[in-house]
């Protein structure tokens, strides 16, 4: 246990606020943004929920008074997705009525395909309401992407878009990388083309030469688009991408629930596997 433990610490910033403010910071000194990430799932006791709710409150109540450049990130299965719709939405709204308070931002993350449409609904519904303050994450392997790309672009969403790195069967998703890179630089088109701005997360050097290229080519400015990655991953890229004038923002997870999410990075994709290790020798 003590070797995925020391591990993980490479990817996951501390089991607390504070353990993580401090990597934070750093970040912000390279012009990095940051979305912390407090570390958790499928939560089917209210307490528990209720509990999580509080926490995700006093995360934006500590964004605001260490004066830290980070929003924040959020699994509708922490709120209670599992328990009852309804409650996990009222729970929704009351996070991000504490967002309107601090002028904050909530990202929804994206979880199974058990969850993308009830996903997607809450969202939608969140939108309506708040507008500005909420964004959704859509993974560019699943068949039913290009149809949730067209109608959340035409709403106006801030959208996250990335590869997927949930085991999906191939029914439901696209299996072979090269395949999902196509589909990823396709989604793209559309959002930039139908979207403000653009959030590209992606380690995948190809993809990222490709962006640089198309902006070009098309006359989109740096300052329309970020890329993103994940903490502990390409550290040197993303510097190197904040020099070169780009927008970037990284994924911070912090929390005692560290392990499921390290495990998750490993086995939800043989490909993961290699790029973990390889990215322990390149920054």
């Amino acid at each position: 246990m003590k070797l995925p433990f020391a591990v993980a610490k490479r990817f996951v910033a501390g089991e607390s606020l504070n353990q993580a403010v401090p990597k934070v910071a750093d970040l912000n000194e390279y012009g990095i943004k940051v979305t912390l990430d407090l570390l958790g799932e499928n939560v089917t006791d209210r307490t528990m929920a209720d509990e999580t709710l509080q926490h995700y409150i006093e995360l934006l109540e500590g964004i605001h008074e260490q004066k830290i450049d980070s929003t924040i990130s959020i699994k509708l299965t922490m709120l209670g997705l599992d328990i009852d719709r309804d409650y996990c939405r009222d729970n929704l709204f009351k996070l991000l009525d504490a967002a309107v308070k601090y002028d904050q931002f909530i990202r929804i993350d994206m979880e199974g395909t058990d969850y993308t449409q009830l996903t997607i609904d809450l969202f939608k519904e969140a939108f309506r309401k708040y507008g500005k303050h909420v964004g959704i994450v859509i993974q560019a392997y699943l068949h039913r992407t290009k149809d949730d790309i067209d109608e959340l672009s035409a709403l106006g969403a801030d959208i996250r878009l990335c590869k997927g790195a949930y085991n999906e069967p191939e029914r439901l998703a696209l299996q072979k990388m090269d395949a999902i890179r196509e589909a990823y630089k396709e989604y793209l088109k559309v959002l930039f083309d139908k979207t403000v701005y653009p959030r590209i997360a992606t380690h995948d050097d190809k993809l990222i030469s490709w962006v640089k290229e198309y902006t070009q080519q098309k006359g989109i400015g740096q300052s329309r688009f970020e890329f993103q990655m994940l903490y502990g991953m390409r550290l040197d890229t993303c510097k190197s991408l904040a020099a070169e004038g780009y927008n970037v923002r990284v994924y911070v997870p912090y929390g005692t629930m560290w392990f499921p999410y390290f495990t998750r990075r490993l086995k939800e994709r043989k490909e993961n596997i290699w790029f973990v290790l390889s990215t322990m020798f390149k920054k």
